[in-house]
């Protein structure tokens, strides 16, 4: 399974972005799909995850009324809808899927998303 993610970028704090992912290859591999994030000196962490199967979605304490993750599963897509972005919000996002099957999980390459004051 192959990952591509789009939509980074340069915003001002307060305001939105959208990242999508797009996945390739045995899809139907795919048990999960997520983003997860790394800022500079710090550990990368689990941002948002939705499951395939029924939907059910987890978020880091810290999005939960700010992020929300959706999925179009006959375009194995999946996308990240960002607002009221925070400085500390800045990081590189990767693209996540947990699979059923080795090698049980993939990533993206990541995209820099930068908030500014």
């Amino acid at each position: 399974v192959q990952l591509v993610e789009s939509g980074g970028g340069l915003v001002q704090a307060g305001g939105s972005l959208r990242l999508s992912c797009v996945a390739s290859g045995d899809t139907w591999m795919i048990y999960s799909m997520g983003w997860y994030r790394q800022a500079p000196g710090k550990e990368r962490e689990m941002v948002a995850q939705i499951i395939m199967r029924g939907g059910i979605t987890n978020y880091e304490d810290s999005v939960k009324e700010r992020f929300t993750i959706s999925r179009d599963s006959d375009k194995n897509t999946w996308s990240l809808q960002m607002t009221n972005l925070e400085q500390e919000d800045t990081a590189m996002y990767y693209c996540h899927a947990q699979l059923n099957y080795s090698p049980f999980q993939t990533w993206g390459q990541g995209t820099q998303v930068t908030i500014s004051s």
